[in-house]
């Protein structure tokens, strides 16, 4: 039903239009306590064999939706209502900033891939912090994306960062440094571990300084090459970061400027993690994002290493309830194979 709503209907729309339209709905559902909690009880994942805990933070399960859909923290509840065991929220950056120019955001429908350049749009980190204040209705496990205003030249990277670390920092269940959208001029250049250990350094300081010490990990793009994924590892490991999550849009692709994001991202994500697993091992939390189009793929990262899987583009295509359907396949798939925990597949292939 869905396949037909949405070659008929939806995808005839702006992209962008659909996204802000959705967005809004599931605000209004978080707000529907009843509503909210029928849904939670129908479609989150309760089966005790999908739980995970990741750097001492319990997940329903581990398939989440990874940042970019929620940028401004609006509807997280709503969204774990739906299926996903965390919602990772952002990017968020310190002062709020409209993004850039429209049209910014296109479908590629025979490649079930979307490019987009949306640019960091938000309201800013105090309005988001604002409603993550919120006390929650349902349970839900929500990361905090971070990344840099802008207008904030390269030099003032880490003061802004830190600005933004200030006020999210306490209200989430983990914190994640994204310095690899390609959509801000220069933020991939923080990559380069010399001006990302000043970086994570000063964030780390900030989590670490929260009353329960709010976890941190940092988000990496797929166009590093393997060299740099290595050297980042390294620091990862050196600072006493919690974890890493790979892989961000990719902007190898001969489409519209852009960040590209879905199936055509798939092996190289899946490169990108068995890479990492093989330099860290299980020192570092792994969280798998790219090309996860259904629960064959998302078993794979959780056989290569992964513990948490993330996925956003594979919902625009497989409709309201895609979480919902893979928790419960990956439930089957567990016992099929004589698990009592999906946590006892982590790494099996590694």
């Amino acid at each position: 039903m869905y396949r037909l709503v949405f070659t008929q209907v939806l995808r005839r729309f702006d992209a962008e239009a659909v996204h802000r339209l959705t967005v809004t709905g599931l605000a209004v559902l978080a707000r529907l306590p009843l509503l909210k909690r029928l849904f939670h009880r129908a479609f989150a994942p309760h089966d005790p064999v999908l739980r995970v805990t990741a750097f001492g933070v319990h997940f329903p399960g581990p398939f989440g939706l990874a940042a970019g859909f929620d940028k401004d923290a609006a509807c997280a509840e709503a969204i774990a209502a739906l299926g996903f065991g965390h919602v990772e929220v952002g990017t968020i950056t310190a002062h709020a900033q409209p993004g850039n120019p429209r049209p910014r955001l296109f479908r590629l429908v025979g490649q079930r891939a979307v490019i987009n350049r949306m640019g960091f749009n938000n309201s800013g980190a105090r309005a988001a912090a604002r409603r993550l204040r919120r006390t929650r209705g349902v349970p839900v496990v929500v990361g905090v994306n971070i990344g840099k205003t802008k207008v904030v030249p390269e030099s003032e990277a880490v003061a802004d960062y830190v600005a933004g670390a200030r006020e999210l920092a306490p209200l989430a269940d983990y914190l994640v440094v994204n310095v690899s959208s390609p959509n801000t001029p220069g933020l991939r250049n923080l990559q380069a571990v010399e001006l990302l250990r000043p970086l994570l350094t000063a964030v780390k300081e900030v989590a670490d300084a929260t009353p329960r010490r709010t976890p941190l990990l940092v988000k990496i793009a797929p166009d590093l090459a393997d060299e740099d994924v290595d050297a980042v590892a390294d620091l990862a490991v050196e600072l006493g970061l919690d974890g890493i999550i790979a892989t961000n849009t990719t902007i190898r692709h001969g489409g519209e400027t852009g960040g590209l994001s879905g199936r055509p991202l798939k092996g190289r994500s899946l490169e990108v993690l068995r890479r990492l697993r093989a330099k860290v091992g299980d020192r570092l939390t792994l969280v798998s994002v790219g090309g996860v189009e259904d629960v064959d793929d998302v078993w794979e990262r959780l056989l290569a290493g992964a513990t948490l899987v993330q996925g956003y583009t594979g919902w625009i295509y497989g409709g309201p309830l895609w979480a919902a359907r893979i928790h419960r396949q990956l439930a089957r798939r567990v016992r099929r194979h004589g698990l009592s925990s999906v946590t006892e597949a982590i790494g099996r292939t590694a």
